[in-house]
This record gives C-alpha cells, sequence and structure tokens, in this order.
C-alpha cells in the first residue's frame, strides 16, 4: 500500500470517526438540551402614558415593544424581512447547513464565530439564549432552532420573531421600530420603508445612520439588495422596486422619555399607579396603556407658559410648579413640575413644599362669610398693629407698610391688607379658618396650628393641594379629589382600573358666590390685574407672596379651570427678590404672568362662563369691624417687616418690567 492510498484511509477513518463522535455529540445535545424558559424581555411590552385623547405621552420600559400578531403585520413587512434574512425560510428546514458550516470553519481559522442562521435560529439565540459568540451557545442554538420547527408553525415563529427582534433606537419589534423611525403603525408603512427596516436589523449600529456618518450609504446599498430579493421571489414587481423612492427616517431621539417636563408627569403617574397595585415590574413590562386625565393643548400650554414666562438668567435653585384641575372632577389638565426630572427628581408640583402666603386668605374669608360677616363690613387696615397670640405680642404689617384705613372687606382682599385678615381670622375663629382649609381639599400632612397667623399662610403646602383648593371655590363649594389616572388597559385590550371621582359638597354655594365676588375682586382692581391681561374672561384669584419673598404664588380660576403656580427655591428661606431684576417679586409679579400666558392658550375656544351673582351674605350695609379685635400697644412692634420695603412696581403685557403696582 503506497503513502497515497494511506493518507486517503487515514482521512476516510478520520472523517468517520469525526462523523460519528460529530453525531453522538449533537445526538447527546438534541436528548439533554431541553427548550429553556424564554428570556424575561422576550414577552415584556413598554407601557405607554397617553394624554386623554390617546395621544401618547412616553413609554415605560427598557423593552420598547408592541407584540402585535402576524395578521396585523402588513405583508410587504413580512416579505422585506424574509428578503433580507432568510428568503427559503417557508421551504426549507429551520438550520442552514451551509451557514452553519461556514461559521464553524470561520472559527476555526481564528475569527469571529459569524452568523448565516436561519430566522428560526435568530428567534431561538435572541428568545432563549445569550448573545455569547461560542461554539457551545452555538450547538445549542441549532439544537433549540431544530425543537422549535418540529413544535412551531413557521407562521408561529416568524410572529415571534418579528416582535422580538432588536432595531436599535430602544426598539424591540416592528410596531415599535416603525413608530421610532417612522412615526407610524406598520399597517403605514411603504415597501420601501418596510425595506429600511428590514435591512437595519441586521445591525442598527451598522446601518442606523444616526450612529454613523457612513451608516447611510450602506444603509442604501442593503436597503437596494432587499427589495431586489423581493423582486427575485415575487412578492413585488420590479416596477414596484423601480419606482421605490428612500425615504427619511425620523432623527434620533437623543434624550429619554423621562427628559425634560414630561418626566414628572410621568413619574407621577408612576407613583399614582403604584398606589392601586400596579408593582414597577408590570409596569416596566406589562405593556399596559395608561390613559391619563392631561390634556395635550393645555400640557403644552403649561410649558410654553413657563418657559416665557420665566425670567431670563434665572438662578439653578429657582422652582417653578404648575397644576391645572377642572373643577368639580379632580381631573388634573396639565401639570409642571421643573425644567429637567433627569437633573432632578423633586417633583415641585406634587413633592415640593413651600409657604403659602396671603394664598391662605381666602379660606379666612370663607370662614367670615360662614359666619355671617359681609364684603362690605368695614376694618381698620393701618400698619402696623399688634395682636394676642396666647399670650405673646403678634405685630403685623402690611406690605410695604401700606396704611388702609376704614376698608371695606372686598378691598382689603383685593389689596392684600394683612392687618384686616389677622383680626378676621380672629373674629371668625382660627379652629374655623383651619376647618375649611382641610374642607377645601389641604390634607392632613399640611401641619396647621388654629392661631392668628394661620390666615397669612404660613403652612408649607404642595403646589397641587393648592390648585384643589380653588377648584373647589370655582367648583361652586364641590370638592374633587384630584387625580391624573383616568384608566389603565391591558395589552389585549382588557380594562384592569378605571378611575371614579370622588367629590363632596363641603361649601355652600351662597358663600362661594361672594368669595367668587371678592376674588374677582383682585383681578381687577387689586394685587392680581396682571394674570387678567389678554384672558379676556372673568377670572378670580389671590396673589400670595411671604416673609421676605421667599416663595410667591398665584392661584386662580375661571368656572372652568383652576390653576396654582408658585415660585420658590430650593431653600425655603432664600428670597427670591433680584430674580428678572425685579426688587420684590410678589405672586403678582412672574407668577401671575405665567398664569395669564396659561390660560389664554389653556381657554382659547371654550366658552365664556360668568362666575354667579353675588349672594351678599351679611347684607350690603358698611357694617363696622373697627376695633372688634382688641390690639396690643403698638409699640411692641418694635422691628419693620420685612416686607415693609417700597411697593414694587410691575406690568405683564410684554415682559416683567418695574412700572406698575404689583
Amino acid at each position: 500500500m503506497d503513502l497515497r492510498q494511506k493518507i486517503i484511509r487515514i482521512s476516510i477513518f478520520t472523517v468517520g470517526i469525526g462523523f460519528i463522535l460529530g453525531v453522538a455529540v449533537f445526538s447527546f445535545a438534541y436528548f439533554t438540551v431541553g427548550i429553556p424558559d424564554q428570556n424575561k424581555f422576550v414577552g415584556s411590552q413598554s407601557t405607554i402614558i397617553q394624554y386623554s385623547d390617546g395621544q401618547e405621552i412616553g413609554r415605560l420600559g427598557s423593552e420598547n415593544r408592541k407584540i402585535l400578531t402576524l395578521a396585523a403585520i402588513p405583508l410587504n413587512l413580512r416579505h422585506a424581512v424574509l428578503a433580507a434574512e432568510d428568503r427559503k425560510f417557508y421551504s426549507e428546514s429551520a438550520i442552514s447547513p451551509t451557514g452553519i458550516l461556514r461559521a464553524v470553519i470561520n472559527d476555526i481559522r481564528g475569527g469571529s464565530l459569524q452568523g448565516g442562521s436561519t430566522i428560526t435560529q435568530q428567534y431561538a439565540k435572541t428568545a432563549f439564549l445569550t448573545q455569547d459568540r461560542t461554539i457551545t451557545r452555538k450547538v445549542k442554538e441549532i439544537v433549540i432552532a431544530i425543537k422549535l420547527g418540529n413544535q412551531l408553525s413557521k407562521d408561529q415563529i416568524l410572529e415571534s420573531y418579528l416582535n422580538t427582534i432588536w432595531f436599535g433606537r430602544g426598539a424591540y419589534g416592528v410596531e415599535t421600530a416603525a413608530e421610532v423611525y417612522f412615526g407610524r403603525s406598520v399597517d403605514q408603512l411603504t415597501i420601501s420603508q418596510a425595506a429600511v427596516l428590514a435591512s437595519i436589523l441586521r445591525s442598527p449600529g451598522y446601518y442606523d445612520p444616526a450612529y454613523g456618518e457612513n451608516n447611510m450609504k450602506r444603509l442604501q446599498g442593503r436597503w437596494k439588495y432587499v427589495l431586489d430579493g423581493m423582486v427575485a421571489e415575487h412578492w413585488i414587481t420590479k416596477t414596484q422596486a423601480a419606482r421605490a423612492v428612500f425615504p427619511e427616517i425620523k432623527p434620533k431621539v437623543k434624550s429619554g422619555d423621562l427628559a425634560g417636563p414630561k418626566g414628572y408627569v410621568m413619574s407621577w403617574a408612576v407613583h399614582e399607579l403604584q398606589k392601586f397595585g400596579f408593582t414597577e415590574e408590570q409596569l416596566q413590562t406589562g405593556g399596559y396603556v395608561i390613559k391619563t386625565t392631561l390634556l395635550k393643548k393645555n400640557q403644552e400650554a403649561a410649558v410654553d407658559a413657563v418657559d416665557k414666562g420665566t425670567p431670563k438668567a434665572a438662578p439653578d435653585n429657582l422652582r417653578i410648579a404648575l397644576v391645572s384641575i377642572r373643577p368639580g372632577t379632580g381631573e388634573v389638565l396639565a401639570l409642571y413640575g421643573g425644567r429637567d426630572y433627569l437633573t432632578s427628581q423633586l417633583n415641585s408640583a406634587t413633592q415640593a413644599i413651600t409657604q403659602a402666603g396671603s394664598s391662605f386668605k381666602p379660606f379666612a374669608l370663607v370662614a367670615a362669610l360662614e359666619a355671617g360677616i359681609p364684603l362690605s363690613s368695614t376694618w381698620d387696615g393701618r400698619s402696623p398693629q399688634v395682636f394676642d397670640d396666647l399670650g405673646k405680642p403678634y405685630p403685623v404689617f402690611n406690605y410695604g407698610n401700606e396704611q388702609f384705613p376704614k376698608v371695606s372687606l372686598l378691598d382689603a382682599t383685593a389689596h392684600s391688607v394683612n392687618t384686616v385678615y389677622v383680626p378676621l381670622g380672629i373674629k371668625a375663629g382660627p379652629d374655623k379658618v383651619v376647618d375649611v382649609i382641610r374642607r377645601a381639599g389641604i390634607p392632613n400632612s399640611v401641619a396647621l396650628m388654629p392661631t392668628p397667623s394661620i390666615s397669612l399662610g404660613v403652612a408649607s403646602p404642595h403646589v397641587i393641594d393648592m390648585a384643589a383648593a380653588f377648584a373647589t371655590f370655582a367648583a361652586n363649594g364641590t370638592y374633587a379629589k384630584p387625580y391624573i389616572i383616568n384608566s389603565v388597559t391591558g395589552p389585549n385590550g382588557n380594562l384592569l382600573y378605571q378611575a371614579t371621582q370622588s367629590t363632596n359638597q363641603v361649601f355652600s354655594a351662597d358663600v362661594m358666590a361672594d368669595l367668587d365676588r371678592a376674588l374677582e375682586e383682585v383681578t381687577i382692581s387689586g394685587t392680581g390685574t396682571g394674570a387678567a391681561v389678554g384672558v379676556g374672561r372673568p377670572i378670580a384669584g389671590k396673589t400670595g407672596t411671604t416673609t421676605d419673598n421667599a416663595s410667591a404664588w398665584f392661584n386662580g380660576y375661571t368656572p372652568q379651570v383652576a390653576t396654582s403656580i408658585a415660585f420658590f427655591r430650593d431653600d425655603a428661606t432664600q428670597t427670591l427678590n433680584g430674580i428678572g431684576g425685579l426688587n420684590s417679586v410678589t405672586g403678582g409679579s412672574y407668577p401671575a404672568r405665567i398664569w395669564s400666558l396659561y390660560t389664554r392658550v389653556a381657554q382659547k375656544g371654550d366658552p365664556i362662563e360668568q362666575f354667579p351673582a353675588p349672594s351678599n351674605i351679611g347684607g350690603t350695609d358698611p357694617v363696622s369691624y373697627i376695633g372688634a379685635i382688641p390690639t396690643l400697644d403698638p409699640s411692641l412692634a418694635v422691628t419693620a417687616s420685612p416686607s415693609s420695603k417700597p411697593i414694587p412696581k410691575y406690568s405683564v403685557s410684554a415682559s416683567p418690567s418695574k412700572t406698575k403696582k404689583k
């Protein structure tokens, strides 16, 4: 036997032994490797948070996915994917021997393990295995692919694959890919757009133009390859391919769904959903559709109003919050909790607190009206005055130490006269004022003390608390618990949660009618005239400015919408003065301006409604309450009020200036 024959025999023997061992190893693997549980993310879907009309706000979940049935995926898109990845999918087996051989040879040569995988193999790898590029993982992939091919139909495998495959940009599955690349659903895709998606899925980092300058040229080449494949398989005609124009692709959104102001909306929605028993894992993977109460027009108006109304070069620690509520229902129509959720996760609208200041005066007024004290009553509004507070002198100053001798309660409300409102609260009863505050909607979590200072807003509520309270006023005394979640549906459209409104008549309509009259005057002739600029409809409201101007509020309403806005800093003791060039930042300055800007847009097109006619509780005669509450020696007010500075001048006609009344 010559050397050549010996080599041939040895080679045949080696190949035979190798074949036998290979069969043995594969047989062992086939019978020992089962189909494992799917990777957790495979069945997960993003939770979509929507406006009340169904338009999308944002999504929760790292797996941005929406699962479709195969029938819901257009044939052109299916064919494009098959043309790109596995043209003989329906006619050949679950594995590709030639692809496997090519991958093995490459590995033996020292190269990276290659693909050449069928769609079934790709699905097996994605759904059941890791992305490790090893021989062991490849063998498992082959075994699982064969078993899947034996257990599932081709349609079932393709459906699962199309809902699982990664397209980059946070998108899993064809539906979400269509949305992030083209801003439309799969059933709206053109042939050309379908070919682009099919091209990108091979390697998003290699083909998506958003990831590199050279990617566009590569993508266009593969797009033509896909179209040619569809022609070759007779899925489209040559004419259709020739007429195809490479489509425009949406730019990649660089910030996440929690970036900017909407992050506060979404985080609060999650917070509320967790109260209803939805876990974080469920919300991240469950594919729920969360419909909120927010109106897109109002939400965009809120963000725009804050952007336009915020002073230039505002300090980084300035917080601005806005909450808008529909009176009588509690539906939150708009919420602004901060400039960027990714920078600060503290929601200024629902979590942060700040002193209410004169925003609390309407509560004292309600208590007084319930006690029969009329708006026509007259009071001593001179400043300062000293009152007894549990045996201790309590000096009270008007803003700017302004003097109001013999002033009506109506005008005292309009001009926010402290030296009237402290005795008014004492006369009505501080405990009664606290009761009104609670009935209006300020929760027990906000500490309240029945002392003479209660009328001046030393308490620190959330902005949403104040919005709910003023919504109670707007609804003729009906308190409605504020809420943002309207409904939750599952991925199959099954209703999982439906909101129910919680309302309670807490004040009489007569009292509310007189309150409306007083707070309307605030915006006609008083401290809140800036809020009325350009609105063109009856409004009522109250400014709020605290000691040292540490916070500034405007709380206002029309019969249809109640909105509260607050300015404050992270450090509650730090003054707002100097911001925007104003010597004194008050509720009648920037907060009133933002309220006006918001309301003009938010209520554009709404019918103009009037407030009820005043009831004139206690009559219209100027009943004197001067001296009704004893005062102490004025000399006890030895320290001038921090607010005893010249009253700032302000206008909201264009941008804030320093030329008109606060």
